[in-house]
C-alpha cells in the first residue's frame, strides 16, 4: 500500500517542524507543507540529479514516493502505481527495484525528520517546488531538478535570481583571472545583476566579495550542506555570503560535499543564471562542465579570453572556438549577453515605435533588404541584419512572433542552441566529469 501522507505526523508536528524553517515565508497550504516534510527525508536518500526519484516524485507526489521507500512496497506495486499516474511512464520493474535499495540504505538514521530540526537549529530555510520562492528557472532541469533547496539567508532574495550572471572558473585562478572576475562582478551588481557563483577559490571568491563590497545580492552554491562551509579558507566569506547574500544547497545539512556532487551542483548554478560566463579556465577546468549544463539548457554562454600564451585560459578559448560562446571583455557586453538589447525597453514616450519598427523592417529606401532575426533566450529579436550590413535596433519591434528553436541565421550565437551545439556541449560536459 503506497499512501500519501506521512504516517505518526500529525497536523501539529507538521506546523512545528515546517514552521521552524519557513519563518516569514510559509508554504501556502498543508497538503505543500505535507510534501515539503517528504522531500526533506528523500533529499538525505538521494545524491543529486537522481532521474529515478525525480520521476517518481513527479508522478506519485513525494508523499507516496516516500512511503514506497519506508514501507515494503514492490518493485511492481511501484510500476503500477507509475502507470496508473501516468501511462507514458514505462519504467522497469528492476530499475524501480535498483532505486528502492539505493533510497532505503540512505535514510536518515532515527527520525525520518532529523534534517529539518538539523536546519532549525542552524536557522536555515527550506524552499521546495511547492513554495511561492522557489526559483522557476529549475524547472528547466526537468527530471533534474533538486528535490529541495536548503538556504542560509532571507529566501525573498530568490527572486533576484530572475536577473542574474553566473560568473565561474579556475579555481587556481590567476592574478588576471581574479581581476577580471572583481571588475566583472563589480560592473554587474552596478547594473542592477545578482551574482551566482560557487563559493569556491580563485574567480568564484572574487566574483563573491566584489558584489558584496557593491552592497548587492550574490548567491553560492554549495556542493554539501549549507553547514559545510568549504573549502574552509572562505569561510570568512561564506559567512558574509550568508548574511548578505544567499547560501544554497539542495542537500540537508550535514551533508559532506564529495566530487560528484560538486560536478552535479554546476547544473544548478548554470540553470538559475540569466546568463552564464566563464572568465578564466584550463583545458580541465570544472568550470567548462557549468558551461556545457548552461549550453544545454539554452543559456546565453560567454568566455572571456585570455593570452593565447596561458594554459589558464585554454579552456575559455576552447568553448569560443568549438562550442559557440561569445567572447566577452567588458561587464556591459556581459551584461548585453545575460539581456539583450532591447529586452528591457519599451516604447519610450512621445516616440512613434510603430513607425520606427516598420522603417527597421523595410530598410533604408530603394535598397533591396533581406532581414533575419536573432533570437535571444526570451524570444525577443535583438538585432537585424541586411545585405549591406548589420544595424541594430534599439528595441524589438512589435507583432513579432517568436522563432522555432535553432542557430539564428544571422550567426550570432547568444541564441538558443542548435542540436549540434547541444550535443558538442553535452561531449564537453561529459569531458570534465
Amino acid at each position: 500500500m503506497i499512501s500519501d501522507t506521512i504516517p505518526g505526523l500529525s497536523s501539529r508536528e507538521l506546523s512545528r517542524l515546517i514552521g521552524a524553517v519557513s519563518d516569514g515565508l510559509p508554504f501556502p497550504d498543508e497538503h505543500a507543507a505535507v510534501a515539503a516534510v517528504a522531500r526533506t527525508a528523500l533529499s538525505a536518500a538521494c545524491e543529486p540529479g537522481d532521474t529515478d526519484a525525480a520521476l517518481l516524485v513527479s508522478r506519485l507526489g513525494a508523499a507516496r514516493t516516500l512511503s514506497a521507500v519506508t514501507g515494503d512496497a514492490t518493485p511492481q506495486a511501484v510500476r503500477r502505481a507509475l502507470l496508473e499516474a501516468d501511462t507514458s511512464a514505462v519504467v522497469p520493474s528492476e530499475r524501480i527495484r535498483d532505486a528502492l535499495e539505493r533510497w532505503r540504505g540512505r535514510l536518515p538514521r532515527g527520525s525520518l525528520h532529523a534534517p529539518l530540526q538539523r536546519a532549525a537549529r542552524l536557522g536555515a530555510r527550506l524552499v521546495t517546488p511547492e513554495h511561492p520562492a522557489w526559483p522557476s528557472s529549475l524547472d528547466d532541469l526537468e527530471f533534474g531538478m533538486p528535490l529541495t533547496l536548503w538556504i542560509r539567508g532571507d529566501p525573498a532574495r530568490l527572486s533576484r535570481l530572475e536577473r542574474s550572471v553566473a560568473l565561474v572558473g579556475a579555481r587556481a585562478a590567476s592574478g588576471y583571472g581574479e581581476h577580471v572576475a572583481l571588475e566583472s562582478a563589480a560592473g554587474l551588481s552596478d547594473r542592477g545583476f545578482a551574482i551566482v557563483s560557487g563559493g569556491a577559490y580563485g574567480v568564484d571568491a572574487a566574483a563573491h566579495r566584489a558584489t558584496l563590497a557593491s552592497d548587492q545580492v550574490t548567491v553560492a552554491f554549495l556542493a554539501g550542506g549549507v553547514d559545510r562551509l568549504y573549502p574552509a579558507g572562505n569561510d570568512d566569506l561564506l559567512r558574509r555570503i550568508a548574511r548578505d547574500g544567499l547560501l544554497v544547497a539542495e542537500l540537508p545539512p550535514g551533508s559532506t560535499p564529495t566530487r560528484w556532487r560538486f560536478l552535479m551542483r554546476n547544473r544548478l548554478i548554470a540553470a538559475v543564471g540569466t546568463a552564464t560566463v566563464v572568465v578564466e579556465a584550463g583545458a580541465r577546468s570544472g568550470s567548462l562542465n557549468t558551461a556545457g549544463h548552461a549550453a544545454q539548457l539554452g543559456r546565453p554562454l560567454g568566455a572571456v579570453p585570455g593570452p593565447i600564451t596561458s594554459a589558464s585560459s585554454a579552456g575559455c578559448h576552447r568553448l569560443i572556438r568549438e562550442y559557440g560562446a561569445i567572447c566577452v571583455t567588458t561587464p556591459d557586453e556581459m551584461a548585453e549577453l545575460a539581456e539583450p538589447m532591447g529586452a528591457r525597453l519599451g516604447p519610450a514616450e512621445g516616440d512613434e515605435d510603430d513607425d520606427t519598427a516598420e522603417e527597421i523592417e523595410r530598410g533604408p529606401p530603394g535598397k533591396q533588404v533581406q532581414w533575419s532575426g536573432c533570437w535571444c533566450s526570451a524570444g525577443r529579436v535583438v538585432r537585424r541584419h541586411c545585405r549591406g550590413g548589420a544595424r541594430t535596433a534599439r528595441r524589438a519591434p512589435r507583432r513579432v512572433r517568436n522563432p522555432p528553436r535553432g542557430r539564428c541565421s544571422s550567426r550570432r550565437r547568444a541564441c538558443l542552441p542548435s542540436a549540434t551545439r547541444v550535443r558538442a556541449a553535452g561531449r564537453l560536459a561529459a569531458q570534465v566529469t
